[in-house]
């Protein structure tokens, strides 16, 4: 039998036994197993957050892969768990609209809700129903004996952006802030170029302005210019990051010394950034 792989993202942060424990409850089950922690980090109960996270990290994995995610996973009557098969990879976590940011391109082959809990007495259900239902999956299980079929799962609202009736403007928000303070929002290369058609344009985001898109942070640097004459560092630059989302960052950024995007230009998670096409 080949060597499953199970991925874990939580809020649980590194100081408490959380995520020890998990992972003890997964060897104790399966010797023949891998696990791979893509983040014990996401700000508390941040579903967003742990959308983008996960949605650039599981590609990555090869398929078959089993990804736990552990945010906001009390079970209640609005919060129920599931378990689903998407893009060939496994996803168990709250019905809370993470995996709509995931299924928002890529239709899922099947989503069930797990029901198990009548045999597992927990107020923690990422150690218990999590660990349970990866464990089945890494064994070769089906998701219908850990679940019943549904259609549709919950759906993240705020996190699409909205275009004008003219088809001049996208109105997008930031859903990531990631380690070096560099703001993410929800407008992907995809939409701007389907939107924009090749026009000129202006992003702006708060007091910051930007009339120009990169590929890669350097470009933002003249090279032709000697080292102690040209702006460098806390040079501003808007760009496209590896997961194909428009980034607004500070070159070579450092929050404690030349300051970060976020910071710099006073954004937040939610905070509104405009694309103006002429």
């Amino acid at each position: 039998m080949p060597i499953s792989i199970i991925t874990l993202t939580t809020d649980f942060g590194e100081k408490d036994h959380f995520a020890g424990a998990v992972k003890g409850a997964i060897y104790s089950e399966l010797d023949n197993i891998r696990i791979v922690d893509i983040s014990h980090s996401i700000s508390p109960f941040h579903i967003t957050e742990a959308a983008y996270i996960i949605q650039n990290a599981y590609k990555s994995f090869p398929p078959g892969s089993i990804h736990l995610i552990g945010i906001d996973s009390e079970l209640n009557p609005e919060n129920k768990h599931i378990a689903v098969l998407l893009d060939g990879h496994y996803f168990i976590c709250a019905n809370n609209g993470i995996i709509s940011m995931l299924a928002s391109n890529i239709i899922p082959e099947k989503i069930v809700e797990i029901n198990i809990h009548d045999r597992i007495e927990t107020n923690f259900p990422v150690l218990d129903v999590f660990v349970k239902v990866a464990c089945h999956i890494a064994r070769g299980g089906t998701l219908e004996v850990i679940g019943k079929s549904i259609s549709s799962i919950k759906q993240l609202t705020g996190i699409k952006p909205v275009i004008n009736s003219e088809g001049n403007q996208i109105i997008g928000n930031v859903i990531y802030i990631d380690n070096y303070g560099n703001v993410i929002c929800n407008i992907t290369k995809t939409l701007f170029e389907k939107t924009g058609k090749g026009r000129d344009f202006k992003i702006s985001a708060r007091t910051a302005n930007f009339s120009k898109v990169h590929t890669h942070y350097s470009e933002a640097i003249n090279f032709n210019i000697p080292k102690d004459r040209r702006e460098e560092d806390g040079k501003k630059l808007a760009l496209w990051n590896s997961s194909g989302y428009l980034e607004l960052a500070i070159y070579k950024s450092n929050p404690s010394t030349v300051g970060s995007a976020s910071t710099l230009f006073g954004l937040e998670y939610r905070d509104t950034i405009t694309v103006k096409f002429d």
